[in-house]
């Protein structure tokens, strides 16, 4: 079994990427907003409830995927670097899945400011997250999580075993997946 965590600031090319790391890889992608999307529409006056339900749904997908059979998964999420709720987060995922005997390895996308929010209305992202269609409410929250949280590392801040930083402002979604790949021999 493998988890592949890809983490990085609002559209990156995390959900892209691990696309099109799942085409060329056995593992399935499990990306931040297949469960987002379920309770938005429903929970939009109740952030705190849209939250709780979102982790729950996650965390049972998560229980049930690690004691499977399956090659593996590829998780796609926003890493909060300066909240320490969400190193806990990931590091109790990463615990779940190691003790069901698991390898786990973490993808770090960057990408400069003008790019990323180029990248928020392209049609990949639209299609697969309704909750962002209208861009510019997705484009206000978009600027405002940006000014409150940080999301990319820092130089030797992540100290997991098997890691990987790449900054893909320049670089294709499928040269990206391959490199993924061949690093950690997917």
């Amino acid at each position: 079994m493998k988890l592949v965590v890809i983490f990085g600031p609002h559209a990156v090319g995390k959900m892209t990427v691990g696309q099109e790391l799942e085409k060329i890889t056995e593992l399935k992608l499990f990306h931040n907003h297949m469960t987002i999307e379920i309770v938005a529409n429903l929970f939009e006056n109740m952030p705190q409830e849209r939250q709780r339900l979102t982790e729950l749904f996650r965390n049972e997908i998560f229980k049930s995927f690690a004691s499977s059979n399956e090659y593996g998964m590829i998780f796609t999420c926003m890493w909060a670097l300066d909240k320490k709720d969400d190193w806990d987060y990931l590091n109790n995922l990463e615990e779940m899945f190691k003790s069901k005997g698991a390898d786990v390895y973490y993808v770090e996308l960057e990408a400069d400011y003008e790019t990323r929010f180029e990248r928020n209305t392209t049609e990949n992202r639209l299609l697969n997250k309704p909750s962002k269609r209208n861009i510019e409410k997705s484009q206000i929250l978009f600027k405002d999580i940006e000014s409150r949280h940080r999301f990319n590392s820092y130089p030797d801040e992540i100290k997991k075993k098997n890691y990987i930083k790449i900054n893909n402002t320049y670089i294709n979604p499928t040269d990206v997946a391959k490199s993924i790949k061949e690093k950690f021999k997917l």
